[in-house]
């Protein structure tokens, strides 16, 4: 990150804002309304809803600790989901602010609000305050555990932003370390007493994927000027982020595979193994857009748009669902 530079954008924007007058063609009201919608619209789209399904992953220990169809619970849980929500988008208002010169550069990331200029440093400074002010304390009212993995899950994030990002091999790590906080949350909110650490090695190995994934398609998309929209993608290539997928895909298969018949919290009738080849394919299906259809950059909205690979992974949930709790699970 050019930290000048972002202080520099913070400065002119509080302080050396320049007033234009302009043409009376609407009552100062209704302009102000509209500027004031303008720029509510520019900071939800800078705190990326679409990509707050990655925070599901938070109802995993709720799920597999056999606790779904408690209420009280299942509310808490969807509580903690929401406050991920608002920290998360923080995190995206944080790395636009930090990105927003190399992202004006980007053929894509241009658009952006901040990049293209519909939203004032500023504004999104004074949302990011007021995202953490609120979502920080209130998790720590839902449970102090859970409120300080949610801190370190920032923490980590901001480094991620300003260091980490630039790292290469970690950069993937701290990716997927988001994904473990989640759950690790979620399994502190509901006081987990069967969730097998089993889950928490699968959960790594799949972000591990979609973290390689991404970084592939940006390759690819970018080509020779990837290095130049962003800097760790010089420590890349094709070759090496290929091997390290094939790696991390047969790690989660042995991994899942494991645990479907070895973790304690499961039915004695080890129903939960005809789970493994939805999996297989799940992973396959992924790897095929990755490296067929050359897709990957966006996997949060890649799930949804490949219709296989969409309901192949509401197959497997609702398939443990049922295993879980209609197999006669008495733990």
């Amino acid at each position: 990150m050019n930290y000048p530079y972002f202080l520099r954008v913070l400065r002119v924007s509080v302080v050396k804002q320049p007033f234009v007058v302009a043409p009376n063609l609407t009552p100062p009201a209704r302009q102000a309304k509209i500027m004031s919608m303008s720029t509510l619209r520019a900071i939800i789209k800078t705190m990326r809803p679409k990509q707050w399904t990655k925070n599901v992953v938070v109802y995993a220990a709720l799920i597999f600790d056999g606790k779904f169809l408690e209420v009280d619970l299942f509310l808490k849980t969807t509580a903690l989901f929401a406050l991920f929500c608002l920290v998360s988008s923080a995190v995206y208002l944080l790395n636009d602010l930090v990105d927003i010169e190399k992202d004006r550069a980007h053929p894509l990331k241009r658009n952006r609000p901040l990049a293209s200029g519909a939203l004032k440093p500023v504004y999104a400074i004074i949302a990011l305050v007021a995202l953490l002010v609120f979502a920080l304390p209130v998790s720590w009212l839902l449970d102090p555990v859970a409120g300080l993995i949610l801190a370190a899950y920032f923490v980590m994030n901001v480094a991620y932003s300003f260091w980490l990002k630039n790292m290469v091999i970690l950069d993937v790590f701290t990716i997927a370390t988001g994904f473990v906080l989640r759950v690790a949350a979620g399994a502190a909110v509901v006081h987990v007493e069967r969730f097998s650490p089993w889950l928490y090695v699968c959960i790594t190995l799949v972000a591990l994927i979609i973290a390689l994934g991404k970084r592939r398609a940006e390759l690819v998309a970018l080509e020779e000027d990837a290095g130049n929209h962003r800097a760790i993608l010089d420590e890349y290539n094709l070759d090496f982020l290929d091997h390290l997928i094939s790696l991390t895909t047969g790690a989660t298969v042995v991994t899942y595979s494991l645990y479907t018949f070895s973790a304690r919290n499961l039915p004695a009738n080890h129903l939960m193994m005809l789970t493994i080849p939805i999996v297989i394919y799940f992973l396959f299906r992924y790897l095929y857009l990755i490296h067929v259809r050359h897709l990957g950059g966006a996997p949060d909205e890649l799930i949804f748009k490949d219709k296989p690979l969409f309901f192949s992974g509401i197959f497997w949930a609702l398939a443990v669902v049922v295993i879980l709790y209609l197999s006669n699970y008495h733990p």
